[in-house]
């Protein structure tokens, strides 16, 4: 008999995604090979082929990719030399880099957005600390200051309130700023200077799309951030009307087709107080405003980014109950999380967790937990009870049982 070669994806990037997609590779029958920043990364601990090694070293990536049906990534961070050196040598890189470069630089997102007409806020790439003060002089104070590389979950983002802070930004840059992951020097990176929104809400559009062109987009979710990391995702978005939702689904998908990217693309907006809505961020990867599909949806972010880098059919986006609510497991107080899943499940046997393998720090993400049901009101409070008694929050241990939240 011939053996049958299954497909192979590499994944670039050993953390919680790349974890959460070799579930999704594995019912898929697909051979995920994982290259790592270490032996026990998130990833690292479950996947069957990995590879530790440096991302930012082209040789290493090269040989990672050698023997992969297509390439695709946790994080966005990749330099993008590599990545056409890769498609130089056929490989297919999925995002490709004429893609991810709108992901990786802010600057670039902000103008190429903006060229085909999506809502932004005001935004100005400023040189030095003087012309950030005159953005804000004409814009209004508050302002947002964003290095143009290198930032997320709240890292290497500002809120200025007047002139007086302006050198903030670019003294950080001077001192060459330690970001989540490593020290991001001020070469090739950019401040940009955005108006400060004041949001009614913020949302996440999350879109899917193939290299043959097919794309599907989930419902719209409602987050909550806090200290620029992603709290709570309630999805669909409560009190979202029809005609907004899909005019934010459309966005999405535009922006996935006008940048050609391929898998996961989660567009991050920002809801005006008049309804209207503007693009903050872009993703390329799975994203964790779309955790709660892994359990809420009939196919997965996980899944159907798979599906999409080897160009397969798509499947179903749509959610499998009226609501669904995950909310992130930050580092707290309990360190032996699988211990504290007694209660949680005997509380609650709908209850759906999922945990990073991380050491527990203070406000790290370490999981996340998920929970459907026909009343919001219900399955906002077992999520964020089970939450809370992950993360060791004072009073929830106490709490009654929520009438129904078992059945």
């Amino acid at each position: 008999m011939t053996d049958v070669r299954p497909y192979v994806v590499g994944i670039i990037g050993g953390g919680q995604l790349a974890r959460m997609t070799c579930a999704a590779a594995i019912g898929l029958g697909v051979e995920l090979r994982v290259l790592a920043e270490g032996p026990n990364t998130s990833a690292a601990q479950v996947a069957r082929w990995v590879t530790v090694g440096d991302y930012t070293d082209a040789d290493t990536v090269r040989e990672f990719a050698r023997g992969c049906d297509a390439i695709t990534f946790d994080h966005e961070h990749v330099p993008i030399h590599i990545l056409e050196a890769l498609e130089a040598d056929g490989i297919a890189v999925r995002p490709g880099p004429a893609a991810l470069i709108h992901a990786q630089d802010k600057a670039e997102m902000r103008a190429r957005l903006s060229a085909m007409g999506a809502p932004c806020p005001e935004h100005e790439v400023v040189a030095d600390a003087g012309e950030l003060a005159a953005f804000g002089d004409r814009v209004g104070w508050p302002i947002i200051a964003k290095t143009s590389r290198g930032g997320y979950d709240g890292k290497g983002v500002w809120k200025l309130d007047s002139a007086d802070q302006a050198e903030e930004p670019f003294a950080a840059l001077a001192d060459r700023t330690t970001v989540e992951g490593g020290v991001i020097s001020s070469e090739g990176v950019r401040i940009v200077a955005e108006e400060f929104v004041d949001f009614a809400r913020e949302l996440s559009a999350i879109v899917v799309r193939s290299p043959s062109g097919q794309a599907v987009a989930h419902p719209i979710s409602e987050t909550v951030q806090r200290d620029g990391i992603c709290v709570e995702t309630t999805t669909p978005a409560p009190g979202l009307p029809e005609e907004r939702a899909t005019e934010a689904q459309r966005l999405a998908l535009r922006i996935a087709h006008e940048l050609g990217t391929v898998g996961i693309l989660a567009v991050e907006l920002m809801e005006r107080r008049d309804g209207t809505i503007v693009v903050n961020e872009l993703a390329m990867r799975p994203h964790n405003t779309g955790h709660w599909t892994i359990d809420g949806a009939y196919t997965s972010q996980f899944e159907n980014h798979v599906r999409a880098v080897l160009d397969l059919p798509l499947g179903d986006p749509g959610a499998r109950a009226r609501w669904t609510v995950m909310h992130n497991v930050l580092g707290g107080s309990v360190a032996d999380l699988p211990a504290a899943l007694l209660h949680c499940f005997a509380r609650d046997p709908k209850l759906r967790v999922q945990f990073y393998g991380k050491e527990v720090r203070p406000g790290r993400k370490v999981g996340h937990v998920t929970a459907f049901g026909d009343d919001l009101e219900q399955t906002l409070a077992r999520a964020r009870h089970a939450a809370g008694y992950l993360m060791g929050e004072e009073g929830w241990a106490d709490q009654p049982l929520i009438d129904g939240g078992n059945r």
